[in-house]
C-alpha cells in the first residue's frame, strides 16, 4: 500500500515530459539564429532584379550575397583579429573595398595586415583594380591592447561581383565577440602585434581543450559526436558521476514492488535526459555570454537546501514516515496515475535537472573544448550537439542500472525493505558530500563518522548472535561492525583536528593534524582577489625574475580538493614547481571580483591552472583544466616554466 501511494505521489502524463523537451528544443534552436532573413532577402530581390534585367537565365542565377561571400572572423593570440573569407566561384571581391574597425574598447585600432597575392582586372567600374578569388585570410594587427578588453565589436565591411556583370551592395557586418574569445588575446605582448612583422607566437604545442575544440571544425559530425560520447563514459567513472547512481537508484528502489526492467529504464532514461539537456543548455549560454549558470548554484543556500531534501527522502526510506500529498489532490490525480506506468516520471526529470545544476558542476577539458568552439564559432548546434553526445556518455552507466534494476532488486518483502535502508545511507551520503563544499572538513569528518556508526548499529553490530543464524545474516553483522569501527575512528580523528576521510587518524597522535584548510595544502599559494590583485602579484613575481602558476579554486570545486589532495602534495609536482610563484584564486564567493577575474582569462570554473613566463606572458598551450594526476602535472609543469 505504501508504495502505491508512493507512486501515485509524482504522477505525470505521459506528454508532459515531451512538452517540456519540445520547448527546450526550441530555445535551444532560437538561441543560433543569428542573421535576419528580412535583410538578405530585400538585397538577393534587388540584385536578381537587375540580373534579370541584364539579360540573366536561371542558370546565371545570383547568389545570396553571404553565400557568394562567406564571411568568418574570429581573435587569435597574440593581438589579432583574423578575417576568413570563402568566395563562390564565378565571384570576386574588392582588395580596396575591405575596411575594418573596431568599437567598445578604447584606444583600441586595427592595423594593416599582410595582403596575400591578389589578381588585377579591368573592371567596368572601378578600372584597373585588384580582386581575391577563393579563399583567403588577412590578420588584423590590434594596436594598444594591454590586456584582455571587457567587450569589444568588429565592424567589418566589403563588396564583390559576380562575373557576370552584376556587383553586389557593399556588405556590412558587425561581430560581438564573446568573454571566451577576448581572453585569447592576453597570451602574449599585445604590443607584438603593433607591427607589419609581427607573427603569432607558436610553441607547436596546443592545450588539451584547444584540440578539442579544433576537432569539432574538422567537418566529420558523426566521428565528433562519437568521440564526445567516448569521453563522457570516461568522465561517468569520476566523482563528476558517482552522486548520481545512489541518487538515481532511490528514485527507481521508492517503485518497491513495481519495479520492472522497462519501468526501471523509463525511469533512467528520464533522468539521465534530464540531466544531458541542463548540461547542454548551461554549456551553450555558457559558451556563447561566458557564464558558468552552475556557479550559481553552488552558493551555501541552494547547496544546503538540496542537502536537506536527500535527509527528507533517505528518512522516508527507512520507513520513518511517507511523502503523499494531500487526500484532496491525491485523489484527484488516483485517475491519471493508474493509466500510466511513468507515475515518477517527473521526480526523475527534476532530479536529473538538479543534479546536473547541483550534484555534478565538473569542469573537464571535452567540456571547455566545446565551449571554446561555441565561443568562437557562434556554432550553438554542432557544439550544443557536442556536450548533449557528451552527457549522454555520461549517462550511460546509469541506463544499464535503471535497466538491470528489474532483474537484480527483489519484488517485496524484508529483502526490499533492507535495499531501501541501504540507499537511504548513500542518500545521507550525498548529503554530506554536498555540505563539504561548505563545511569544514572535521565537521564532515564527524558527519561521515556518525553515519558510519549508526549504520553499523543498525546493521546489528551491538546485538548478540542469537543461534541457528544463517551466514548472510553473519555477513551483514560483520559488515555493520566494520562499518561502526571505522566510523568511530573517524569521529575520534574529528575530535582530534584530522582532515582526511580515509585516513582519519592520520597526524592526530603527532600533533600534526590540521583543520583542514586548502591554504594548508602540499604547496604554498598566495592567496590573491580579482584582477588588480593577480596584476601586482605578476608584476612583483616578473621584477624578480620569477615564472608565475596561477590556480583557480573553490570550495565547492571537487576536481579542486582532488588536485589539493592527491596532485598538490607530490615531491615531484613540488619540486617541478621550484623558484615559482604560486598563486591561488579562490572564487568560492563568485562576487563581482572573481566574475571579473574569470572573464578577464575566459574561465568558464575552476579548476583551472595558467602558467605564466617571467616577462608576465602567459603560456595558453599549457592551461590545465579539470583533474590531472601528479605524475602528469609535474612533467606538464615543468615543460610549462622551461618555455
Amino acid at each position: 500500500m505504501r508504495n502505491s501511494k508512493q507512486s501515485r505521489l509524482f504522477s505525470l502524463k505521459n506528454n508532459g515530459f515531451s512538452w517540456i523537451f519540445l520547448a527546450l528544443i526550441l530555445i535551444f534552436s532560437a538561441s543560433s539564429t543569428v542573421l535576419a532573413e528580412g535583410d538578405k532577402k530585400s538585397a538577393l530581390d534587388i540584385l536578381s532584379g537587375l540580373n534579370d534585367a541584364l539579360g540573366g537565365g536561371a542558370e546565371d542565377e545570383l547568389l545570396d550575397p553571404d553565400k557568394a561571400f562567406k564571411f568568418a572572423v574570429d581573435l587569435k593570440n597574440p593581438g589579432f583579429v583574423s578575417a576568413k573569407w570563402q568566395v563562390a566561384d564565378g565571384y570576386y571581391m574588392y582588395k580596396k573595398k575591405i575596411k575594418m574597425a573596431l568599437e567598445g574598447a578604447t584606444g583600441l585600432k586595427l592595423g594593416e595586415p599582410k595582403y596575400p597575392p591578389s589578381t588585377r582586372m579591368d573592371d567596368p567600374a572601378f578600372g584597373n583594380v585588384e580582386i581575391f578569388r577563393g579563399a583567403f585570410s588577412l590578420d588584423f594587427p590590434i594596436i594598444g591592447l594591454s590586456g584582455a578588453p571587457d567587450s569589444l565589436s568588429l565592424n567589418a565591411g566589403y563588396q564583390g561581383c559576380a562575373d557576370i556583370g552584376v556587383c553586389y551592395p557593399p556588405i556590412k557586418k558587425k561581430v560581438d565577440f564573446t568573454a571566451l574569445q577576448l581572453a585569447s588575446l592576453v597570451s602574449s605582448p599585445a604590443q607584438a602585434a603593433t607591427t607589419d612583422d609581427a607573427t603569432p607566437q607558436s610553441t607547436g604545442k596546443v592545450s588539451e581543450q584547444d584540440a578539442i575544440a579544433a576537432s569539432l571544425s574538422s567537418g566529420n559530425t558523426l566521428l565528433t559526436l562519437i568521440s564526445f560520447f567516448g569521453f563522457g563514459l570516461l568522465l561517468a567513472f569520476t566523482p563528476c558521476v558517482f552522486p548520481m547512481i545512489p541518487i538515481l537508484s532511490g528514485i527507481i528502489v521508492g517503485d518497491g514492488e513495481n519495479i520492472t526492467t522497462r519501468r526501471g529504464f523509463t525511469l533512467a532514461l528520464v533522468y539521465v535526459l534530464a540531466m544531458a539537456l541542463a548540461y547542454t543548455v548551461v554549456g551553450v549560454l555558457a559558451g556563447l555570454f561566458g557564464a558558468n549558470l552552475q556557479i550559481w548554484f553552488q552558493n551555501p543556500w541552494v547547496l544546503s537546501i538540496f542537502a536537506a531534501i536527500f535527509v527528507i527522502l533517505s528518512l522516508s526510506m527507512f520507513g520513518f514516515y511517507e511523502l503523499q500529498m494531500p487526500g484532496s489532490i491525491q485523489t484527484k490525480l488516483t485517475a491519471f496515475s493508474n493509466k500510466q506506468e511513468g507515475g515518477k516520471l517527473l521526480s526523475a526529470g527534476i532530479m536529473g535537472l538538479l543534479s546536473a545544476l547541483i550534484v555534478g558542476p565538473c569542469v573537464t577539458a571535452p567540456l571547455i573544448g566545446a565551449l571554446i568552439y561555441i565561443g568562437q564559432t557562434g556554432n550553438a548546434v554542432l557544439g550544443g550537439m557536442a556536450l548533449f553526445a557528451l552527457s549522454m556518455g555520461m549517462g550511460a552507466p546509469l541506463l544499464l542500472i535503471g535497466a538491470s534494476a528489474g532483474k537484480l532488486l527483489p519484488k517485496a518483502g524484508m529483502w526490499m525493505d533492507a535495499v531501501k535502508a541501504v540507499f537511504g545511507v548513500m542518500m545521507l551520503g550525498v548529503a554530506i558530500w554536498l555540505l563539504e563544499r561548505i563545511l569544514p572538513v572535521s565537521i564532515t569528518l564527524l558527519l561521515w563518522g556518525l553515519l558510519l556508526v549508526v549504520s553499523g548499529i543498525y546493521m546489528g553490530a551491538l546485538r548478540q548472535i542469537p543461534e541457528g543464524i544463517s551466514k548472510w545474516s553473519q555477513l551483514w553483522k560483520g559488515l555493520g561492525f566494520a562499518l561502526l569501527l571505522y566510523g568511530s575512528l573517524q569521529v575520534i580523528g574529528a575530535a582530534g583536528g584530522g582532515n582526511d576521510v580515509l585516513q582519519p587518524l592520520k597526524g592526530v597522535f603527532s600533533g600534526s593534524g590540521s583543520g583542514g584548510s586548502h591554504e594548508e595544502s602540499g604547496l604554498a599559494f598566495q592567496q590573491i582577489k580579482g584582477k588588480d590583485g593577480f596584476e601586482q602579484a605578476l608584476q612583483q613575481a616578473n621584477a624578480s625574475g620569477k615564472a608565475v602558476m596561477l590556480d583557480f579554486y573553490a570550495d565547492w570545486c571537487i576536481s579542486c580538493k582532488e588536485m589539493e589532495k592527491l596532485t598538490f602534495t607530490d615531491p615531484a609536482v613540488k619540486a617541478a614547481l621550484t623558484n615559482t610563484v604560486l598563486l591561488q584564486a579562490d572564487v568560492t564567493a563568485n562576487d563581482d571580483a572573481d566574475k571579473s577575474l574569470l572573464k578577464h582569462f575566459g574561465i568558464v570554473g575552476p579548476p583551472a591552472i595558467l602558467y605564466f613566463n617571467p616577462q608576465g606572458q602567459e603560456l595558453k598551450p599549457y592551461r590545465v583544466v579539470g583533474y590531472m594526476a601528479a605524475e602528469k602535472f609535474s612533467k606538464h609543469s615543468s615543460e610549462a616554466l622551461s618555455q
